[in-house]
């Protein structure tokens, strides 16, 4: 593994020593654009040093659990690399949660504080008023509120190898279940963020359009860490927005864009409803990552762009990255590329615990210096897909080509049996997203006597005037019989995450109504 130990003998100890990569010469350059705000590099560290002295008076100490409730701002980048520097851990929680999903996680993770970037996200100033916080103020960062001093927080040990050191911990989106918080150290998050800016040949003049959540670690690492990485600039963005985007694209010199299948989807229902060409004359790299890309959005999309639409795949747990499609080498399908630098990949048939054969599907599983240290507080559910000698099983079915590429098929929980046969969902979703109309869609098992019914969920640009019966002939010429829904149901929006995931278990719930 020379190439692995090569990406490990550029990482930083820890977070914070990003900035340190900069010299003097580079403190002018802009580091954040939020709004009418630019920070240079120069006053990202600034104000780095002011919110760690805050930290401190505010009683935050190595080993301690902060809580930062946040949609993408300054606030939450500065605040990543203060508590960083204090040997804290972050919780980055997306703003957007109800009161009842952050008090799941508050009375699970025992924070000695939390902090709302309040003058950014109405969201987190509503929960921090909830909670009776109080108001502070930084220089560059502007104000926000902290909650109540949590006496009885715990500290957990203080690791000086990065290794083992937590940096930030993220609570699953709950997709699929229950959330966790996954631990995530200093080394996972830079052996990512080193080999995200490395792939995407990020340089110091690109300018990085920051919509995806920085809570969710697709955010976090392949897009805030990366670039802060190679010293390039982050324009945050606190929502998705189709019209603003389509804006930024045009106007702002954008040169690299990172989203979900789903925002890409509505970018191109913004600009066919409003007439209008999308126009992006500095743009060069487009990566579509976090849920099944199908081949139709994808070739609309580098039509539009006149650029590759790159792939790739990653979960959590794996800081996210574990393959992707290479900047020079784009592909003509939907794989998600070839695994990253360093990583070992296993596909195993788990009915005779042995690989499967080049080409078969199997489940995947994966091993290297990204996988996560952990769930927290939560020995049992780590050991279930965590063996002792590093091996994550990311509960993916894949199968991999010749050339090492892996294509995803579905996810073992989500993988429907009808009738004896394999259905996987993703391959349905691509004939539902290339009708016309169809904006998204998403396929679930439901259980009936003695089988499984397939059921589809669309979300269509035009309800009024959308043909189901049309859509189902659609279904019927281009899939098996055991393939096809049994069920299509249209609705305004499908459920989704802040990441913009689609949430599978909300529509497995409805299905069953049906």
């Amino acid at each position: 593994m020379l190439e692995r130990d090569a990406i490990l003998a550029q990482l930083p100890e820890r977070l914070h020593q990003l900035l340190d990569r900069h010299g003097r010469e580079h403190a002018a350059s802009p580091a954040l654009y939020e709004g009418d705000i630019t920070l240079s590099y120069g006053e990202l560290r600034l104000a780095v040093d002011l919110l760690q002295a805050q930290l401190l008076m505010d009683g935050v100490r190595a080993g301690d659990r902060v809580m930062l409730v946040a949609e993408n701002c300054r606030l939450l980048v500065a605040a990543l690399l203060a508590l960083s520097r204090l040997d804290a851990w972050a919780v980055v929680v997306n703003a957007r949660l109800s009161a009842s999903e952050l008090n799941t996680i508050e009375q699970h993770c025992t924070p000695r504080r939390v902090l709302f970037a309040s003058a950014a996200s109405g969201s987190a100033a509503r929960h921090a008023q909830r909670v009776g916080a109080q108001p502070r103020d930084v220089a560059h960062l502007g104000g926000f509120h902290i909650g109540a001093l949590n006496s009885t927080c715990l500290i957990e040990p203080v690791e000086q190898d990065s290794a083992a050191q937590v940096a930030v911990m993220i609570y699953t989106t709950g997709t699929t279940g229950e959330p966790k918080g996954v631990m995530l150290t200093h080394r996972n998050l830079l052996y990512i963020a080193c080999t995200a800016s490395r792939l995407r040949h990020l340089r110091r003049d690109d300018r990085v359009y920051a919509v995806l959540p920085i809570s969710h670690v697709f955010g976090l690492t392949a897009v805030c860490l990366a670039s802060l990485f190679s010293g390039a600039a982050l324009q945050l963005q606190g929502r998705f927005d189709a019209e603003e985007l389509a804006r930024a694209l045009a106007e702002d010199g954008v040169t690299l864009m990172q989203g979900v299948p789903a925002m890409f989807a509505r970018l191109l229902e913004f600009a066919d409803q409003q007439g209008i060409e999308l126009r992006a004359p500095r743009l060069r790299f487009l990566y579509a990552g976090g849920s099944p890309l199908d081949m139709s959005l994808k070739e609309t999309v580098e039509q539009r762009f006149g650029v590759p639409l790159h792939n790739g795949y990653g979960l959590t747990e794996s800081s996210p990255t574990v393959s992707q499609t290479r900047i020079d080498a784009p592909r003509r399908d939907t794989s998600v590329g070839r695994p990253i630098p360093g990583l070992e990949i296993l596909l195993l048939d788990n009915a005779r615990h042995s690989a499967v054969a080049r080409g078969e599907v199997g489940e995947l599983w994966v091993r290297g210096p990204n996988v996560m240290k952990g769930y927290y507080r939560a020995a049992r559910q780590t050991a279930q897909v965590l063996t002792a000698d590093g091996w994550l099983n990311t509960g993916d079915l894949a199968r991999q080509d010749d050339e090492g590429a892996l294509f995803i098929v579905g996810r073992s929980k989500e993988l429907i049996i009808r009738s004896g046969f394999n259905v996987y969902p993703p391959e349905v979703e691509a004939v539902l997203n290339a009708y016309p109309g169809v904006v998204l869609s998403a396929v679930v098992g439901r259980p009936v006597a003695g089988n499984e019914e397939v059921v589809a969920f669309v979300q269509v640009a035009d309800a009024a005037r959308f043909d189901v019966q049309a859509l189902t002939a659609h279904l019927a010429e281009h899939l098996s019989p055991y393939k096809r829904p049994s069920h299509v149901r249209v609705l305004s929006t499908l459920p989704c995450a802040a990441s913009g995931k689609v949430l599978k278990h909300q529509l497995k719930a409805m299905s069953l109504d049906l």
